[in-house]
């Protein structure tokens, strides 16, 4: 999924990182997915995406093995939802680095318009992408909470790929 040319082959760790993750779609994409927002129409409408950009880069994401296509029922009609992957989850703290150098260094737009990390064993907002700051733990998906506020007052709680959330606010 490259951005201008395939980077898949270069002898450059960092490049080939980039040839998945390099895209703003595709990390908002997977931001969505941390959040349990793994439905099309979800991530469509919390995106404000159009579908093609949408469906090219879940393709991508689930041709790279990091998302999953899960079937759920809705209401007698079989649908498909997003899910990470064990290697989808290990990109956690590529975002969470994101989130953290924005923070630090772009300013917000309003008073809601911050997104913390948040350690969820010990309950402290972190400036680490990988480890607590607060207590030294290591941070995964399944420990670390993503504090938005344009999405809700309290820490929402990440996706895992043992076990994905609930449709996110």
């Amino acid at each position: 999924m490259a951005l201008r040319s395939d980077w898949s082959r270069r002898n450059c760790s960092m490049a080939r990182g980039l040839d998945i993750l390099g895209d703003p779609w595709t990390i908002l994409v997977l931001r969505e997915v941390f959040f349990g927002n793994g439905r099309f129409d979800a991530m469509k409408s919390r995106l404000e995406v159009a579908d093609s950009v949408l469906t090219k880069r879940l393709a991508g994401l689930v041709e790279s093995g990091l998302l999953t296509k899960r079937a759920y029922d809705d209401g007698g009609r079989t649908r498909g939802e997003y899910v990470l992957t064990e290697k989808g989850e290990d990109a956690l703290p590529v975002l969470n680095a994101v989130t953290i150098w924005s923070e630090k260094h772009l300013p917000a737009p309003s008073e809601q318009a911050h997104m913390y990390v948040i350690h969820s064993g010990c309950g402290q907002r972190t400036s680490s992408a990988d480890t607590c700051t607060h207590c030294g733990d290591r941070l995964t998906a399944a420990n670390t909470s993503w504090h938005s506020q344009t999405r809700t007052p309290s820490p929402v709680e990440l996706a895992t790929a043992a076990s994905p959330k609930g449709t996110a606010a």
